[in-house]
């Protein structure tokens, strides 16, 4: 992370209490105890303990965000400011008013308590110091005001004989006892400076739903991205989750790349991207686009209160030079364009490159070399999990316990053996099963002199390809196993049609078992059920029609799904599945994303509430329905269809567009 860094970058890190020492110690290590620059207290919960919850010590409801930067001599720093209210029982040192009619006098107990007991027209105030401990003799003069002469009793006064005669001029004086101060009103700053505790960051209601269980606020990245980046910079976000640091790099002109382990957090943010609604900001510069920056202009609304992007600051030093106050810019503030709905702009999902399993003649060129070392770490790793989790999930409900699970003698493709234990619950062994298995235990025959299946284990970080079945399904078949399972994380389209053709091509019949993602977060495993690691994943069920002007319409029909919940495998109609998207001119390398629908989800809903109205309701059914916009054949003559299922899983079909 330090080596992606600009000079004028920076990071922030969320952590609780429990480790922040840990992980500051090492920070300071990486970046260098010299790039610290803060750590944020935010608000994450407004939940108090008790030990009627469980809790008997206070309650924690913080996080901290550890700043650091690449360089503290050149980082990036907006100042973040907040609307000043006036609240009533906590002014501070405001505890002076000035009436409409002039006249000034201290507020009362009760009108500091409630300020709405104030007349219309008051201007609260304080008396501040004029006097400053720096300064040149000439500051050090007499003052005639109210008729008596006032000297500074220590240091000299802030500003010269001339601008002492503006504050007169302008009522900024104003005396306590034997001491002339200067009056700095209320809204002299209509606005307040952030610092580095944030008490305004909880989730709740529904200003900010909660979609991810570990979900950030999203005005803590918000608050960290005005503050260290410009519209044009790029943002990256290596714990995607629900995609917060997208959605609002997006939102606010900030290029942003975002990456994850897990196939959920990245179809929750694909679907929160895909429908998000924002504001149009306005740009300085078209021809460059957000990179130019935003326009920012003073506004005023009807009661006079500050609400655009520049407020004034007033200063005592720019009330006794004359001149115009200084300007603050809200970078949190651009001119939106009203009656315009902006959505989030083309963005593409992409896998890591694969691990090279296939061999030379494949006609892919890999990209990316492991070692064979790492993905021989990588079989073990799931070898154990096999001999932990032994029970595959299969069609129909039906489920196959292994035993003796290990690698075979020799072998060129396949990656393990194993007996199918046909004592284990839910069998329905036959007689020669039960026959075998006795003269195992007896002695009287080996183990694994029988026929058994055979195994073989797809890419840590890739699809199975058709070169990898086809070269385990030839070695099976030459073997004699029984039955060949196709074990991975996702699967090519036509690999999976070799799958399930496997038996009448290649003479042995096979299965592609999908393994859960959480298989590569080792340390879940400890909280995951045995049976919910391998199972069979449904392939989703389409159908192609042709119109008579050679337009092509594609229907999801359903899937079949596995529940690991009930353990029950029900097929699943198309209206009940949480995504799926079209590829109209599928090339075999890069899906892309057509047209996209969530029929399960109200995930148009913000779209549909910004636009108003401006199309029928069927739009909007169409958007979240089963069949697609008409479209015509593109280059490549075939499409493809991804459906995301509960899991997060992604499911992808393939149909040549001739054989319609």
């Amino acid at each position: 992370a330090r080596d992606l860094l600009t000079p004028s970058g920076s990071i922030f890190v969320q952590i609780s209490d429990e480790n922040l020492h840990h992980v500051r110690e090492v920070m300071d290590e990486v970046f260098g105890e010299e790039s610290f620059i803060s750590v944020i207290t935010f608000q994450k919960t407004a939940g108090a303990g008790s030990p009627s919850l469980g809790t008997q010590v206070v309650a924690g409801v913080c996080d901290y965000l550890l700043w650091y930067c690449r360089d503290h001599e050149h980082v990036k720093y907006r100042q973040l400011y907040l609307p000043k209210v006036i609240t009533s029982g906590d002014l501070g040192a405001y505890t002076w008013v000035e009436m409409p009619n002039g006249i000034r006098r201290r507020m009362s107990q009760q009108e500091r308590s409630d300020v709405t007991l104030l007349p219309k027209g008051s201007r609260i105030f304080r008396a501040d110091n004029l006097t400053s401990q720096s300064g040149v003799e000439k500051t050090k003069y007499q003052v005639d005001f109210e008729g008596r002469v006032f000297r500074p009793a220590k240091g000299v006064w802030k500003t010269s004989e001339k601008g002492m005669e503006q504050l007169k001029l302008k009522k900024r004086l104003i005396l306590l006892g034997d001491t002339l101060s200067y009056v700095r009103y209320i809204d002299d700053f209509p606005v307040t400076s952030i610092n580095n505790f944030w008490e305004d960051t909880v989730i709740a209601g529904y200003s900010d739903p909660k979609v991810y269980v570990v979900q950030t606020s999203t005005k803590v990245v918000l608050r960290c991205l005005l503050m260290t980046t410009d519209p044009g910079d790029l943002v990256l976000d290596p714990t995607c989750g629900s995609g917060t640091t997208a959605y609002v790099a997006e939102q606010w002109g900030r290029r942003w790349i975002t990456c994850d382990t897990s196939r959920v957090p990245l179809a929750l943010a694909r679907q929160r991207l895909l429908t998000a609604t924002f504001p149009w900001y306005e740009l300085k510069d078209q021809q460059r686009g957000p990179a130019g920056g935003f326009v920012y202009t003073r506004k005023q609304n009807k009661k006079g209160e500050e609400v655009g992007g520049i407020v004034p600051h007033i200063t005592l030093k720019s009330i006794a030079n004359n001149e115009p106050p200084t300007e603050e810019v809200l970078v949190d503030r651009p001119e939106t364009k009203s009656g315009i709905t902006r959505v989030t702009g083309p963005f593409c999902v992409e896998a890591t490159i694969p691990t090279p399993v296939d061999w030379e003649g494949d006609g892919i060129e890999d990209s990316g070399v492991v070692s064979t070392e790492a993905y021989g770490s990588f079989v073990d790793r799931m070898l154990e999990v096999l001999r932990k989790s032994p029970v595959l999930r299969l069609e129909g409900n039906k489920t196959v316990t292994l035993k003796n699970i290990r690698p075979p003698a020799k072998s060129l493709s396949l990656t393990a053996e194993a007996l199918v234990d046909v004592t284990a619950p839910g069998q329905k062994p036959s007689l020669a099963d039960v026959i075998d298995e006795a003269e195992e235990q007896s002695g009287r025959r080996l183990p694994l002199t029988g026929n058994p299946v055979a195994m073989v284990f797809g890419p840590e970080n890739g699809a199975v390809s058709e070169k990898l079945v086809y070269e385990a399904a030839r070695e099976a078949h030459a073997k004699n196993y029984t039955h060949l399972y196709v074990i991975g994380f996702a699967i090519q389209p036509n690999a999976r049609t070799l799958v399930e053709k496997s038996s009448d091509v290649m003479g042995v019949p096979a299965t592609y078992v999908q393994a859960t993602p959480d298989l590569m977060m080792g340390d879940l495993l400890k909280n995951m059920r045995s049976s919910q690691i391998f199972s069979v994943c449904g392939q989703p069920e389409i159908k192609v029609t042709k119109d008579k002007e050679k337009q092509y319409q594609v229907e999801l029909l359903g899937l079949d799904v596995f529940d690991p919940i009930t353990m029950d495998v029900a097929h699943r109609s198309g209206n009940d599945v949480p995504a799926w998207f079209l590829d109209t001119d599928y090339n075999d390398l890069c899906f892309h994303v057509s047209q996209a629908f969530f029929p399960r989800t109200s995930a148009w809903d913000n779209l549909k509430k910004a636009l108003k109205g401006e199309y029928e309701e069927s739009v909007w059914n169409h958007l979240s329905g089963t069949i697609s916009a008409p479209f015509e054949a593109g280059e490549h003559k075939q499409i493809a269809v991804k459906v995301i299922d509960d899991r997060g899983n992604e499911l992808l079909v393939v149909k040549k567009l001739r054989a319609v």
